[in-house]
């Protein structure tokens, strides 16, 4: 199996490193990432500029080719399939914080899987939240093992979004959370007296049982088999139904 490894948070992300040597367990790995951090850049590619290529240094060892782009996530897919001939699946992340819910609408962690998707390819991404130190990667290079055997199992699904909280306990298929979320706009000045901006992003409900962020917050790695299209079937019925 040949396996192309990219993420949003940048080559030199120790994320990308940990799902590198898991990687190596099942097959032929390629890195190919982000040359500087694309978190939230959500589906965006290039195409205004040409995009470049270079060998990266990073620590995945002799046996993993890396390089770094100039672009973003989704960028990365499209030149590491154009570059490594025949592969089969691409692993996005481990992105260092969570993508639940309706944060898969914006990561770039996820897009890149999506392009895989679109390629005909599967795509999975991975993510663990953070908190005021880096997650424990060695720690949870267990449950990644057994998340990515759990995916690349399923023949029918070909886009897969995986969470893990800091300690696993146990694995479950579960469907994406659609609870509502604040956008909270939080003013503040720099330190030039010069206004700006934050954007925050928090849940207004609780999770419901059986979602990603619901097994997160117990403990459960989160695996949510995705589709890309997204026509509302009720609403399409009742539209062709009503309306023609």
């Amino acid at each position: 199996m040949r396996i192309l490894v990219t993420n949003d948070d940048g080559i030199y992300s120790p994320g990308i490193a940990a799902l590198a040597r898991v990687a190596t367990k099942f097959g032929e790995v390629y890195v190919v990432a982000p040359d500087v951090e694309q978190s939230s850049m959500g589906h965006a590619v290039t195409h205004s500029r040409p995009l470049t290529i270079k060998k990266s240094t990073n620590s995945f060892g002799e046996q993993v080719p890396a390089h770094r782009v100039n672009g973003t996530p989704a960028d990365c897919v499209a030149l590491g399939t154009h570059l490594h001939a025949d592969i089969d699946v691409v692993l996005s992340g481990i992105n260092m914080g969570p993508n639940l819910g309706n944060s898969m609408w914006h990561s770039g962690t996820l897009a890149a899987a999506k392009q895989a998707a679109l390629f005909g390819l599967k795509g999975i991404a991975l993510s663990t939240p953070v908190g005021n130190s880096d997650p424990d990667f060695d720690a949870l290079e267990p449950f990644v093992e057994r998340a990515i055997a759990a995916a690349l199992e399923d023949q029918d699904s070909n886009l897969i979004n995986i969470n893990f909280p800091p300690a696993p306990r146990d694995l479950i298929w579960t469907r994406q959370s659609v609870r509502q979320y604040d956008g909270h706009v939080v003013p503040g000045v720099d330190p030039m007296g010069r206004k700006h901006y934050w954007f925050t992003v928090t849940p207004l409900e609780p999770a419901e049982e059986g979602t990603d962020r619901w097994a997160v917050e117990n403990g459960l790695v989160s695996l949510t088999p995705l589709r890309l299209d997204l026509t509302d079937e009720s609403a399409l019925t009742r539209m062709q139904q009503t309306h023609l």
